[in-house]
């Protein structure tokens, strides 16, 4: 298996102010392009080169892991994000942020202290976690990604600093407020079926 640097589905500037063209410039087409040509480079001999990328990450260890990884956890992310801004929860991933969290106000409050109170450099996740489509928010350090763990992951935030820092410098917080003005929640309902 071969990637490639999977192509953005809006323009680099449509998601201004809240992510600037400069960031997706660095953190699409150098960070992520980096991701998949050290994926590249470490599937090959590894045994597993005609495994899924989902696969990879659920036997792979060590850079081959880290890279696979990141590959996915990026392109989840990146297409988390939309350029029609403003969205809403849909109608049954609001039932279930409800259920579980008592309101989306309440879920985003838990869910940016998730990301905020992440040391160092990782990833926020909404997760399944079994088949009820019961809910959960979890953090992972550096390139942890929730399919290690059989669980489902619908939203992702980036909360690596190359995300972020050159529009935000060291406000994680703010970056992590704004960001949900460009969430595609119809992409995160998507994901629950």
């Amino acid at each position: 298996m071969k990637l490639e640097l999977k192509p953005l589905k809006y323009a680099k500037e449509a998601l201004e102010p809240e992510i600037s063209k400069q960031t997706l410039e660095f953190h699409h087409d150098k960070h992520l392009q980096a991701y998949v040509n050290n994926f590249n480079q470490f599937i090959e001999g590894s045994g597993l080169e005609n495994n899924s990328l989902e696969e990879v990450i659920k036997s792979a260890s060590g850079p081959l892991f880290n890279n696979a990884a990141q590959v996915w956890n990026h392109e989840f992310y990146f297409d988390s994000l939309t350029d029609k801004k403003g969205q809403n929860p849909l109608k049954k991933t609001e039932a279930l942020i409800n259920a579980k969290w008592g309101s989306v106000d309440k879920f985003k409050e838990e869910f940016e202290k998730a990301a905020n109170s992440l040391f160092g450099s990782g990833w926020a996740w909404l997760v399944v976690i079994n088949s009820n489509n019961e809910l959960e928010i979890k953090s992972e350090s550096n390139a942890g990604n929730p399919l290690k763990n059989g669980l489902k992951p619908i939203l992702t935030f980036d909360v690596w600093e190359h995300a972020y820092y050159l529009d935000y410098q060291n406000k994680r917080a703010e970056y992590s407020k704004k960001i949900w003005n460009i969430i595609d929640w119809e992409k995160v309902e998507e994901r629950l079926k």
